[in-house]
């Protein structure tokens, strides 16, 4: 159990750094026009908001933390 928090918050705490460094994005993609069978679709690139990297970081550095200190 102490192995795998502590791989977690790291991995947590990875995730949330790329996303605060502005590499964290997703596509979305919005339908227009839509006649028939026909649609015209739309993709745009949005990033991930910086809130949830914080919220990774935090909770990462959390859970490493409590998995170097928890005793067997």
């Amino acid at each position: 159990m102490r192995v795998g928090l502590i791989i977690v918050g790291i991995i947590l705490l990875v995730a949330g750094l790329w996303v605060v460094l502005g590499h964290g994005s997703y596509e979305q993609t919005d339908t227009l026009v839509k006649v028939g069978s026909a649609k015209l679709t739309a993709t745009h690139d949005k990033l991930v908001p910086q809130w949830v990297g914080i919220a990774g970081i935090v909770v990462g550095a959390g859970l490493a933390i409590a998995g170097f200190v928890r005793k067997n």
